[in-house]
């Protein structure tokens, strides 16, 4: 029996550690990487790599042979006035949320292509669509991925899916300096229109979606799972 194969950049921790137990207990096979979160002696069945994705020279020798789906969640979440910031610090982010995406992405083809067809999905945020202040680097960077999941999902049909994902503030260590005190985390569920912050579960409900086949005729899309922040007014 054919057992499908995931591979999650950045699986340690946070949304990617959530959503690669969740494959995991539903019976796939998980290839997870890390950085700076220890993964010794992790009992969760989780295939797990050291990965420094801001690498110039990739070196993805461990990937299977077969992959029917990829996520990659490495990010940051750099936010302060526009004119604190260095242009070097736009340019390392964009390498790490764009460039290690696309240094991942052409490395794991071959394998993503060797299937009857396989899924790939970016997170992008909130703050694209929707001007925050503070949120000019984010928001440069997820833009870029914004548009590099439009343009390979045209690349790629009908063989490989690829799709986005636009969160709001999430409850996850990268997170972890805006929801570092009580009044921090009801101030911003004040926010949402839902009135409560995401949580990693919120959002890997939503990958796990766009990796499976019960979104097979999806492609191309950023999808906003925000609280209603995007769309909603109250």
């Amino acid at each position: 029996m054919y057992m499908k194969t995931y591979l999650i950049i950045g699986a340690s921790s946070g949304i990617g550690r959530e959503l690669a137990l969740r494959l995991v207990k539903q019976g796939y096979r998980v290839t997870g990487t890390y950085y700076k979160d220890p993964v010794e002696n992790d009992q969760s069945g989780i295939e797990y790599h050291y990965l420094d994705v801001m690498d110039e020279d990739l070196k993805l020798d461990f990937l299977p042979e077969n992959l029917d789906g990829l996520v990659y969640c490495p990010g940051s979440i750099n936010l302060k006035p526009f004119h604190r910031f260095k242009p070097k610090e736009f340019t390392d982010d964009y390498k790490l949320q764009v460039v290690g995406a696309v240094k991942t992405i052409q490395s794991a083809l071959p394998a993503l292509k060797a299937e009857n067809g396989g899924s790939i999905v970016l997170f992008s945020t909130v703050a694209v669509q929707s001007g925050f202040n503070f949120h000019a680097q984010v928001a440069s960077s997820k833009g870029a991925v914004e548009g590099l999941v439009r343009s390979l999902a045209a690349e790629f049909v009908p063989k490989i899916r690829v799709n986005g994902i636009a969160p709001s503030l999430t409850n996850t260590p990268m997170a972890s300096r805006l929801l570092n005190s009580d009044q921090k985390k009801e101030a911003n569920a004040q926010k949402h229109p839902l009135k409560r912050v995401g949580e990693a579960t919120d959002i890997a409900n939503a990958a796990e979606f766009l990796l499976t086949d019960k979104s097979d005729w999806i492609t191309g899309q950023i999808i906003p799972v925000d609280g209603g922040m995007s769309s909603v007014k109250v």
